[in-house]
């Protein structure tokens, strides 16, 4: 199982770091950085293991046959990982190609 971001994905897990900061989400910009980090992790180990769909014609923008899975963080807040699904060496990998959450895209899905 290989899981890979996109350097769009990743731009975006950089801007969100300074995003949840400075808009007061949390007090610290090492805490925003973890609760980043923490998704990271989540969708690194989890992605392979949750239910996936596919989402709406909203968002070929980002990449065509794609699918999606979502991570829920706290009670308000969940996660969306958009991504195509790829064969390497014979094993399954997932390119993350984009990243969103409920507050932004879920009426979109």
């Amino acid at each position: 199982m290989n899981v890979k971001f996109t350097s769009e994905a990743l731009e975006y897990l950089e801007n969100l770091v300074t995003t949840l900061y400075q808009k007061e989400y949390f007090g610290f910009l090492e805490t925003s950085k973890k609760y980043v980090e923490d998704l990271v992790d989540d969708i690194k180990t989890n992605l392979p293991k949750r239910q996936h769909k596919l989402p709406t014609k909203y968002f070929d923008r980002y990449g065509k046959d794609m699918l999606y899975a979502s991570f829920r963080k706290n009670k308000q807040t969940e996660w969306y990982a958009f991504f195509s699904k790829y064969i390497e060496d014979g094993n399954t990998g997932y390119l993350v190609r984009h990243i969103e959450n409920n507050h932004t895209v879920a009426q979109y899905l």
